[in-house]
């Protein structure tokens, strides 16, 4: 891998398409907060239900002011590219340019969630072994400061509890489109083992309380309508909350941990704990639209 690694960013329908290569290549970026090592060189746009022209011409002109080429022909945008972004903030159309990005077999940052479904979340794993592509997939939420340091004091409990905002999907389902924040930082507290979910609907959104082989239980609460991130460890009778520290500090983390998987120096997160997250993404929707407890899809052998 070269000194500086040319990075694509494949999709500009999510605010992480500018938000990355601003950390990466913005002369206005404070340096404090500035990730070197990466450029990002070119961006491929296209419509999708979560952003239309206006929007992309917005990002197209912000990219094209730090130097990015915007294109919207697949093979220029990856022509002389080291390492991909793949920004699609639809996760219907994640199998199908992950599909496209693994021909090249070069390493993969696939932004959350994994897929729409865990039927299709299989069927990226069986590419990337096919084609042998490096990838991982994550939220910022595990990177938060507060939740990183909660794990550190407390590695191992007995009851988790996460909760986030439920933002209304432009397609498909919400809860996993943004529930996915609140799962990850579940899994990131609890670790994995998730055996069930079951999910209550209400007015304000939706309480999934999920089940482990252990017997340990996790909720996470979803609402609309409110932005809260945050979270609560239970051990025996001790109690620890923490809350979303946010700032410039969560997207620098996660990009230069990018930046370092590009260069192989970082693992990722790791794939079985990514595809349990989406498997208790799709539990809990399938939970909410049955009115019934749905057993969480486990990993297989591929």
């Amino acid at each position: 891998m070269a000194d500086i690694i040319k990075t694509a960013v494949i999709g500009l329908d999510t605010s992480h398409a500018t938000q990355f290569p601003k950390f990466i290549q913005d002369p206005a970026m404070d340096p404090e907060y500035r990730v070197g090592g990466m450029t990002v060189t070119r961006a491929l746009r296209f419509e999708t239900p979560f952003q239309k022209k206006e929007g992309l011409d917005k990002r197209q002109s912000y990219l094209e002011s730090i130097g990015v080429k915007v294109t919207e022909n697949f093979d220029e945008a990856v022509a002389d590219c080291d390492a991909i972004f793949l920004e699609i903030n639809d996760p219907s159309l994640h199998l199908e340019y992950f599909r496209k990005c693994a021909e090249l077999g070069k390493p993969v940052f696939l932004d959350k969630p994994f897929a729409d479904t865990v039927e299709n979340t299989v069927e990226i794993l069986k590419i990337a072994k096919e084609k042998n592509v490096r990838f991982f997939t994550a939220s910022s939420l595990r990177f938060d400061a507060n939740i990183v340091e909660a794990c550190r004091e407390w590695p191992q409990i007995d009851q988790g509890q996460t909760w986030g905002p439920l933002g209304k999907a432009a397609a498909g389902s919400s809860i996993v489109w943004y529930g996915v924040h609140a799962f990850e930082m579940l899994e990131k507290i609890m670790g994995p083992g998730a055996i069930a979910v079951t999910s209550v609907p209400d007015c304000r959104g939706v309480v999934c309380t999920v089940a482990y082989a252990d017997g340990r239980r996790g909720v996470v609460v979803l609402t609309r309508a409110n932005g809260a991130y945050g979270g609560l460890l239970r051990k025996d009778s001790e109690t620890k909350m923490f809350a979303f520290a946010g700032g410039s500090f969560l997207y620098h983390n996660l990009v230069a941990d990018i930046g370092n998987f590009f260069r192989g120096t970082y693992d990722g997160v790791p794939l079985a704990e990514s595809f349990e997250i989406m498997a208790m993404l799709e539990a809990a929707e399938l939970s909410a639209q049955t009115g019934r407890t749905m057993p969480v899809y486990q990993m297989p052998k591929i």
